[in-house]
């Protein structure tokens, strides 16, 4: 039996402002793709690249990432869009490019951002969400979001997603699934991060690197790590010598001892 999806609210009322509003008709308000507008093969290619833009990223849309047979089915509408939408999500390279490379919280956010038009109210939804894609699996988990009431009330089967929140910062299209905090520290690009920039520029290595070649100044911490011997001065008395025996003597045969 699968567990239910736990209950949670949106931290402020800014998540119940309708977004797009009058005062929100300028440039920056989405272009809504519908299928009942799409009347020539030109504009439901248009459609089709919109929703790879969505899915996908803006910077992803690579021909290897196309499923020809799902852009087939849709141009002949024997699909809907949003099973579209539902067989992109579940292509292996979507599960290669987003799935595998970030956590399950990060994961419910890009998702939410991809096919709900929003990101995550809080913590709290990221949580449920992902008790979801680990009780149904990732697969189980997108059946879920797309077929919910709030995808249907907004996009229902033949618009494609967009972003239904106002845009603050980059569009959602254009947050890099592969960016995370996880994978910046598995793939070592947590260093040229610009916050390490500062600390970088006044390290002691960085400071060395920028030294002529042969200055004494590189060679300062393989000076530091050499801990030789010292040799102290013995404090030898002169009663303590025999000179008897330490000078020599000639013997009868005229060698000496």
């Amino acid at each position: 039996m699968a567990l239910p999806l736990l209950q949670y609210k949106p931290t402020t009322q800014n998540h119940r402002v309708r977004s797009f509003g009058v005062a929100d008709l300028d440039d920056e308000t989405p272009y809504i793709y519908r299928v009942e507008d799409a009347n020539s093969p030109a504009e439901i290619q248009d459609l089709i690249w919109a929703a790879y833009r969505q899915v996908f990223s803006e910077h992803e849309i690579l021909k290897a990432n196309r499923q020809l047979q799902l852009e087939s089915q849709l141009k002949n509408r024997a699909i809907s869009v949003r099973d579209f939408i539902r067989g992109l999500a579940k292509s292996e390279r979507f599960y290669q490019m987003v799935v595998a490379v970030n956590n399950n919280y990060r994961l419910v956010d890009i998702c939410l951002k991809r096919f709900l038009g929003r990101s995550s109210f809080n913590q709290d939804e990221q949580i449920a969400w992902s008790i979801k894609i680990g009780t149904l699996g990732f697969h189980g988990f997108v059946d879920a979001l797309l077929d919910s009431e709030e995808y249907t009330d907004n996009f229902g089967d033949y618009t494609v997603p967009y972003q239904r929140k106002r845009m603050e910062g980059r569009p959602f299209n254009l947050v890099t699934p592969r960016y995370g905090e996880d994978f910046r520290e598995t793939a070592g690009t947590v260093t040229t991060d610009w916050r390490f920039a500062l600390e970088q520029f006044y390290s002691r290595k960085y400071e060395q690197r920028q030294l002529r070649e042969g200055d004494p100044r590189k060679y300062r911490d393989m000076a530091d790590a050499i801990a030789p011997k010292q040799n102290y001065a013995q404090g030898v008395s002169a009663h303590n010598i025999d000179y008897m025996n330490m000078v020599p003597v000639r013997n009868t045969s005229g060698s000496r001892r």
